[in-house]
């Protein structure tokens, strides 16, 4: 019988068989933050049980991809991704090569069972298992777990920050999600919505503020739905505090410290609430900075979505973030050739455009997803190129956007915490205003984790560029 290690952490004894101590894990991500995020628990999950992280691919004993379902170009990138270390495994036949996140349940039979590239897949409810599961594998049984929890938030465990600036941290507060978006996969692949126990995320919050960081980011597939009842656990708590909703859990994390900046990920138009911009508005170091996903300027079309709002009531959100926020970054994410998406739909996300002129904008066009009620109940109808000339028009408008909001801050003072060295110039930093927006300044005697204020004296359709004033 293999010999095991007994280690103790924070209270839990764990059982670490001794063959996978010292091996190495290299870890890659793909699509949204919420997946990056797993990543780093992954990494806590296996280093636990004995593996280090490297970034050398060639190095690797154990090479897990976290990936992306929500568009088909995601899945090409991983597939190619496959085939590169499947070559180099080749040459290294005890290399276990792992899918893990959303391609997991949807593709568990192809990759593993039909093609045979990967050795093991894991959902992402399923990470605890990874130490057996990847043990399982390196003794030549392929491994699978894609079940997906009710309960699974992964609180207790303490994530390994992945490439990190050790200043700006992500903090994930719920998984899944009950919007069935119709072009969406993700309530197939993520599960049911669960909010974690706010006590554990102000816990978090202060750790990583005593560990130097300055910037927390609170993920969920819909923060605005995010809700935790104490008394289920039957704790004994007052009134007031038996039940925490978004709001409540965003105040909370912000006096963890004033010097802690708070941002959020990603808000739904059908359920973002005036109690929690008023939350922002009262408290400085929650940022000013809103990412609201429209998908498309057309009310017909969002029925179509099933995104559970009209036009109307999305213009109505954006008008009370500008009158709580005046000064707020707003962001979003649009859809172009949507099933049934007319010329005259396509222009009215134009005009959408042109009447709220958002910050940025992530841009698509539409990827027919399996699995979803519009791979079911609609017919992709609309032409590549026509898709593809739509999108160039929402990408055009929106470059004009960007530039004229960022020109309008030129002569501006805003308040910046460096993140680190600028990408073209070691002699300059970076960092972001409170609306989000990238500031590009001369690095002078100060240090990444620190807040500045710069003078914006010039700029880009993406960056500003300043100076330090003191």
């Amino acid at each position: 019988m293999e010999k095991e290690i007994i280690e103790e952490r924070q209270g839990e004894v764990m059982n670490i068989p001794s063959g996978s101590v010292g091996k190495k894990l290299f870890l890659e991500s793909y699509g949204c933050a919420m997946n990056f995020a797993d990543s780093e628990i992954v990494a806590s999950i296996l280093q636990d049980a004995g593996y280090v992280t490297t970034q050398d691919d060639s190095q690797a004993d154990v090479v897990l991809l976290n990936t992306c379902s929500i568009r088909d170009n995601a899945e090409v990138r991983v597939r190619k991704r496959i085939e590169y270390f499947n070559s180099i495994k080749r040459h290294k036949p005890g290399m276990v090569i792992g899918i893990l996140g959303c391609m997991a349940e949807r593709l568990k039979s192809q990759l593993l069972e039909e093609e045979k590239v990967v050795d093991l897949v894991v959902g992402p409810d399923a990470y605890r298992d990874l130490p057996s599961l990847v043990g399982q594998a390196e003794d030549g049984t392929r491994a699978v777990n894609v079940l997906l929890s009710r309960e699974e938030t992964y609180a207790d465990v303490s994530p390994i920050r992945l490439n990190s600036n050790g200043v700006t941290a992500y903090i994930s507060i719920m998984r899944g999600c009950d919007n069935m978006c119709s072009f969406c996969v993700v309530p197939f692949t993520r599960g049911r919505e669960r909010s974690r126990d706010p006590e554990t995320i102000v816990h978090e919050a202060k750790y990583l503020f005593e560990q130097g960081y300055r910037e927390v980011t609170l993920l969920g597939q819909n923060v605005d739905s995010y809700r935790w009842n104490l008394t289920r656990d039957e704790k004994k708590v007052d009134a007031e505090k038996a039940a925490a909703d978004f709001a409540d859990l965003l105040s909370m994390v912000a006096e963890v410290d004033p010097l802690l900046r708070v941002r959020f990920s990603t808000s739904h138009p059908k359920d973002m609430s005036d109690k929690v911009l008023r939350v922002m508005a009262s408290q400085e170091n929650i940022c000013d900075y809103v990412h609201l996903p429209v998908q498309s300027g057309n009310t017909e079309v969002l029925k179509r979505m099933n995104r559970g709002y009209s036009r109307e009531w999305y213009l109505d959100r954006i008008k009370a973030i500008k009158t709580h926020l005046p000064s707020a970054g707003i962001s979003t994410d649009i859809i172009t050739g949507f099933c049934g998406e007319s010329e005259d739909d396509h222009k009215d996300t134009l005009s959408l455009l042109k009447e709220v002129k958002f910050h940025f904008a992530y841009m698509y066009t539409y990827s027919e997803r399996p699995k979803t009620l519009a791979e079911r109940k609609f017919e992709d109808d609309i032409p590549e190129e026509t898709k593809k000339r739509r999108l160039a028009e929402i990408i055009r408008l929106q470059r004009e956007h960007s530039q004229e909001l960022n020109q309008a801050m030129v002569g501006e003072t805003c308040k910046v915490l460096i993140e680190g060295e600028s990408k073209r110039s070691t002699e300059q930093f970076y960092g972001r205003n409170t609306e989000n927006m990238v500031v590009v300044f001369d690095r002078e005697e100060y240090s990444a984790g620190e807040y500045v204020n710069v003078h914006i004296t010039d700029c880009t359709g993406g960056t500003l560029i300043g100076t330090i004033v003191k």
